[in-house]
């Protein structure tokens, strides 16, 4: 009988991850014998969790906030993206029993505008990113891995976004919020990676953009999946921008990982999509 295989998400608090509800409908879909689970794990029993894997019987897992840094630094290995992005999403022990580290962010932002526009990296290659943190880095990444010449990032504080420019190298222009409106004409590819336009009661606000200078076939994202149309999208929308959500993103995120624990490709389907929105619409 073969063994079974049994994954995680960790993160602090964790009870909100919808992680176990996409790996455990692939489990069930391809008809697996293997388990996904969430487990809390508090900034000061992280490091000992994620050094006992094997001996807990994991094969790995997800890490999410606040330590997917911890991770970084605790893996004996690592692939490209977490290098270059400077943190960890996926843990994983390989054939010789070493912690393994990836992140699959930068994937699935790409993956995600595969799947909605499959030419959306075909054309123009200069791309407008909005916001300097930590998920701005996955984005850069994807975007320089698929040839975009030149991404003006926009954050409020300057230096923040300098910051990127010396990590990611001399492709990256950094910008103040001041200036964000004179690069909505040249942007092929706009990404909002803040919460701008939401209020601190995450009701729906302007969003401080006017998106009718864009050029046409200009295509915007937003990495926030809910509420699934943002203030960001719903604007470019009304200005005839293609518009692609972020709940994509978090699906296609997970691919990587479920082939390293259970050794299958699982497929995003609309199905899947929709057991999400559901989720979200109930919480």
């Amino acid at each position: 009988m073969a063994e079974k295989k049994q994954a995680f998400v960790t993160g602090f608090p964790i009870k909100h991850s919808r992680s176990p509800l996409i790996h455990n409908y692939w489990l069930q879909r391809y008809g697996l014998s293997g388990s996904y689970k969430a487990i809390e794990n508090s900034p000061e029993n992280f490091q000992n969790f994620a050094k006992t894997l094997a001996e807990q019987g994991l094969s790995g897992g997800n890490v999410t906030i606040p330590h997917k840094e911890t991770a970084f630094a605790l893996c004996e290995k690592r692939d490209a993206a977490a290098e270059a992005i400077g943190a960890v999403n996926t843990l994983w022990i390989d054939a010789e029993n070493k912690l393994n580290g990836g992140n699959t962010d930068a994937y699935g932002f790409a993956a995600n505008l595969d799947a909605q526009l499959p030419d959306w990296d075909k054309d123009g290659k200069t791309a407008l990113v909005l916001g300097a943190g930590g998920a701005s880095r996955a984005v850069l990444y994807a975007l320089l891995n698929r040839g975009f010449e030149k991404i003006i990032v926009v954050n409020r504080t300057v230096e923040r976004a300098q910051a990127l420019v010396d990590h990611f190298g001399s492709k990256i222009k950094a910008a103040g919020w001041d200036q964000a409106q004179s690069y909505v004409s040249s942007a092929d590819v706009i990404v909002n990676t803040t919460s701008l336009g939401m209020s601190d009661h995450g009701e729906a606000e302007a969003f401080p953009l006017d998106f009718s200078e864009a050029k046409a076939g200009a295509v915007a994202t937003d990495i926030v999946y809910i509420p699934l149309e943002t203030p960001f999208l719903h604007q470019a929308r009304q200005a005839g921008l293609h518009c692609v959500d972020g709940l994509g993103m978090l699906l296609h995120q997970a691919v990587p990982g479920f082939v390293h624990w259970f050794g299958v490709r699982p497929e995003v389907t609309d199905e899947l999509r929709q057991l999400i929105l559901d989720d979200i619409l109930k919480s």
